[in-house]
């Protein structure tokens, strides 16, 4: 079983830039596609098996959701699943783009 914690907004956005995490989202689709980490994963029940299969489990996961608290049992299970460190963000995507807002990627 893998690690998890909370990390604080700016850890986390070093994590980001320096390419040291995958990130996943657990938002819905809408609000996903009008903003998201840039290279965010979506991560839903309907994904779930997609992610697992395609996600580095060595590589730190860092999930977002929208103010950072459905992201800690996303996080959870991520690391009973043998993620071996997994993060859920302290105020989730608000924080993001009120902090960031130039980090934001939009889907077409």
């Amino acid at each position: 079983m893998g690690r998890f914690s909370t990390i604080a907004l700016a850890d986390a956005a070093k994590m980001i830039a320096d390419g040291n995490a995958q990130v996943a989202d657990i938002r819905d689709p809408n609000t996903f596609a009008a903003g998201h980490v840039a290279g965010a994963f979506r991560l839903s029940n309907d994904k779930l098996a997609e992610f697992m299969m395609q996600a580095d489990r060595e590589q730190p996961v860092l999930v977002f959701c929208y103010h950072g608290i459905s992201s800690q049992s996303a996080g959870q299970y991520l690391a009973q699943q043998g993620f071996t460190e997994v993060y859920s963000v302290d105020g989730g995507m608000v924080a993001w783009a009120d902090t960031y807002p130039d980090k934001l990627e939009q889907d077409a």
